[in-house]
Order: structure tokens, then sequence, then C-alpha cells
């Protein structure tokens, strides 16, 4: 297992797509749900706790080798949102080109064969770990860290200093790892175990915010 690898993965500049989305922060901010360093850092945590769980613990099972196609049914329905839905496909393709890039081989191959137009970005991260020769709590970590670091952009949306968004994350530390350990824990017992959690606000505001006739970030 490469330590390395791990930091090549969940590097902000690997160029998965992920940084041309705000995680819902955009939505939020415009709706004067997130207004300061507290409130991004509550807005974090809930989303940590929900989507992050349900994507980390999808990346987990991936990279455990669990059936992908399997994975990708359990995805979809727990992504009840269709504009998220496109987005995670959409970021799964280009999670694909860079990892096939990255870390060549067949089992990458054969996920983009048997998913031309793409599958959900947790799996092919959960994936592109295995072939990195990473362990299933490494990928629940790195989805559990981009969960909360997209919505940090938000440094932009309010012009927020970028060390109160850092610290931000640094609070968050302890949870993102738990987070991970519990996706992992529940990869290890199969599909069905997989967490479920939903984040209704986040759903509903992704909808709105897919027909913005302008806006900063993609989702």
């Amino acid at each position: 297992m490469s330590r390395a690898a791990l930091l090549v993965l969940a590097d902000g500049r690997f160029p998965a797509g992920g940084h041309a989305h705000s995680g819902g922060a955009e939505a939020a901010v415009k709706d004067g749900r997130i207004r300061d360093a507290r409130d991004l850092e509550a807005f974090c945590r809930g989303r940590l706790h929900t989507t992050g769980l349900t994507a980390a613990g999808l990346a987990a099972a991936a990279a455990l080798g669990h059936d992908l196609a399997a994975l990708d049914a359990a995805a979809d329905a727990r992504t009840p949102s269709p504009a998220l839905r496109v987005v995670a496909r959409k970021l799964g393709r280009q999670m694909m080109r860079a990892a096939r890039a990255a870390w060549p081989g067949a089992g990458l191959d054969e996920l983009a064969v048997a998913f031309p137009r793409g599958t959900h970005q947790p799996i092919v991260l959960g994936a592109a770990a295995r072939a990195a020769g990473l362990a299933p709590p490494d990928a629940a970590h790195c989805v559990a860290y981009e969960t909360v670091s997209g919505p940090a952009a938000a440094v932009r949306l309010l012009s927020l200093d970028p060390f109160e968004a850092t610290a931000v994350l640094a609070r968050l530390a302890p949870e993102m790892d738990s987070v991970a350990a519990l996706a992992a824990s529940a990869a290890l017992e199969g599909i069905d175990a997989l967490p479920a959690a939903s984040a209704p606000l986040l759903d509903i505001t992704a909808e709105q915010h897919a027909t913005w006739p302008v806006r900063l970030f993609a989702s």
C-alpha cells in the first residue's frame, strides 16, 4: 500500500473535475444558509454525515472488489435527485480518465467498458484506489475529505478568509476519520449493508441550481 498514492488521489489538483462543483454550497450561499465560517462548518458537517457517509461506503465497497454493476444500482437508489445522478456520472467519467492515466490496468479498463456513459464518481474512486494498491478505508477517507473540501470552495462565493476555511476542514478531521471508518466497516458486510443516509434539502436545491441560467459552479 502506497501512502503517496493516497496523497495523489486525494490531492485537489488531481484532474477529476471536482473543482467545478460546490457540493451544494453555491445554492446554500444564495439562500442565506451559509454566511460565514460557522455556517460553512455546519453545512460541511451535515453533508459529511449524510451524503458523504453514503458515498464513502460506495467507494470502500468498490475498493474492496464488490460487484460494480450492483454498486452502480445501489448508488442510483441512494441518489434521488436526477440532477445529482447526472453530476455523479459526469464526475465519474472525468475521474476515470484521470485514474486510467495514473494507474493503468485491466480493472479500470473493464469498468470503463462496462459503463461507457460513466458510473457514479465514488465507485470510480474506489476502483482507482484498488488499482493504486490502496485499501477500502483509504478510498473512504478520500471521499470523506472530498465531501467537505468541495463546499469549502465557498470562499470564492463569500470572500471568506481562506485561513478560516482551512480551519473548518481541520476541525472536521476527527469526524472525517469516524465517517471513513464507519463506511469501510459497512463495506465489509456487503452491498446491502452500505449506508443510505440522505440530505433531502441538498437534493431539492440541486434541482433548483441546475435550472439557474447563471452560476459559478456546475453543481
